[in-house]
């Protein structure tokens, strides 16, 4: 088992001897261009699994993939990761930590083959109560395998050892083989330690998510290429989800190894928002993987547009309204800048603040979805997701006239009343709640400034 925290800045000494710095097509100074399809944000499961990932929902939600290289002998090595988050496990404390402890069954089945199967014990452990409620990729598990190439369907179980949930996938994959003269397929990863033979080991640690922040990480793509007799370009490029290409280069492989390892660093200001797709190699050869660039690794939200609209109880409106006028070659930077202005930890990766905002936004969605509208768009949704949920409430809304709801505040000393005028389900803050709630909004927004 790995916890991954914040990796990436130790790896651009390693990727830099090794790969270049990538742009956009045409221009170094051309900026990505942001509105994109607004992926799911509150399943974000459902996204991966349309990139293709191994996935598993709740109660205890996972993301695998994959990677293939080549192996000793005529066999392929296949390192398989899993990407979890630290909410999705039952934590004790112990002593003066807080550990969770979960089991994952591996199970690879080949028609007319004996099934392959691993299974193994791990154990988190975390030094506070905040961090067993990490809403993004916080857990990260490895396995090797030596395969032969062919057809596989593999299955992944993970367990909770101090409760009841699991989580279970299956996906089919195709092990390739490879000859001389072609290459793996990109592999996106935390950090790697390059070789020059079939022989040693696959040293990478996999991003399994294949996600990267918008306009913060670099994003890392290992290529390998085998058996080369000569120095060789082979094309790279990267299609953004329109299947424009935002990327057009090659990679240079000498032919003086049996492997040959090259890496390729997608700058924060050369990606395009939403998924990408990296090729390697032409015809028969070629060989693509899918990465996902969104505004946080805990949601994913990939469109700038939507994005600042979700944004709009946030209560930041002068940054909203700079990121609104922004122009576009100055949006990542400016995002990054918001990002970390509203930051209320920064000892940590994630945005303490926004990913309580975004989980409030999910909570109304799911609790006020009767009146026609979002939940986080109706009246209800707006004071839950500012305020937070009421000490008391008051449910008149069965009465078939007068029909009303109070929520109580206590530490606030406010009480609201939303009124149902028209009898169809719609209940709005009367008047004068409409105005207390403003003034105590206010207070708090003061208090926590």
């Amino acid at each position: 088992m790995v916890r991954f925290r914040s990796i990436l800045v130790a790896l651009l000494g390693v990727a830099a001897a090794c790969g270049g710095q990538w742009q956009r097509v045409g221009t170094e100074q051309q900026p990505p261009t942001p509105e994109q399809t607004l992926t799911d944000v509150f399943n974000p499961n459902a996204a991966f699994s349309r990139m293709g990932r191994l996935t598993a929902g709740e109660p205890l939600p996972f993301v695998g993939d994959i990677a293939f290289a080549e192996g000793p002998g005529d066999s392929v090595i296949g390192l398989l990761g899993l990407s979890m988050e630290n909410r999705a496990l039952t934590f004790q404390r112990e002593g003066d930590q807080f550990v969770a402890r979960y089991r994952v069954e591996l199970q690879l089945d080949r028609t007319g083959e004996p099934p392959i199967r691993v299974n193994r014990e791990e154990i988190v452990r975390v030094a506070s109560f905040q961090e067993t409620m990490r809403a993004d990729e916080s857990i990260l598990f490895q396995q090797n395998f030596h395969l032969i190439p062919g057809q596989y369907r593999v299955t992944a179980l993970v367990s909770d050892r101090a409760s009841p949930a699991q989580g279970r996938a299956t996906k089919e994959y195709t092990v390739p083989r490879f000859e001389p003269g072609t290459t793996s397929g990109p592999i996106i990863v935390y950090q790697v330690t390059g070789r020059d033979s079939p022989q040693q080991p696959l040293a990478v640690l996999l991003n399994p998510r294949g996600a990267v922040s918008y306009g913060g990480d670099t994003l890392l793509a290992y290529v390998e290429g085998y058996g080369f007799p000569r120095p060789t370009r082979v094309p790279f490029e990267v299609r953004d989800q329109q299947d424009s290409v935002v990327v057009s280069d090659s990679l240079l492989f000498q032919g003086v190894n049996a492997v040959e390892s090259q890496i390729v660093r997608l700058a924060p200001d050369s990606q395009p928002l939403g998924q990408i797709t990296m090729t390697v190699g032409t015809g028969a050869e070629r060989r693509s993987a899918t990465a996902l660039v969104s505004f946080s690794n805990a949601w994913v939200l990939t469109n700038y547009d939507e994005m600042l609209g979700l944004l709009r109880y946030f209560g930041e409106d002068e940054w909203i309204n700079r990121l609104k006028d922004a122009p576009v070659e100055e949006r990542a930077n400016l995002w990054r800048e918001f990002w970390r202005e509203t930051d209320p930890n920064r000892s940590t990766p994630e945005n303490e603040a926004l990913d309580a905002y975004f989980s409030r936004i999910q909570q109304a969605n799911r609790l006020f979805r009767n009146e026609g509208i979002p939940g986080w768009r109706t009246d209800r949704g707006e004071v839950f997701i500012t305020l937070g949920p009421p000490d008391e409430v008051f449910d008149n809304s069965a009465e078939s006239q007068g029909r009303f709801i109070v929520w109580s505040y206590t530490a606030l000393r406010l009480q609201v009343f939303f009124e149902d005028q028209a009898g169809f389900g719609r209940f709005r803050l009367t008047p004068s709640s409409r105005a207390d709630y403003s003034r105590a909004l206010a207070r708090v927004r003061r208090q926590t400034g």
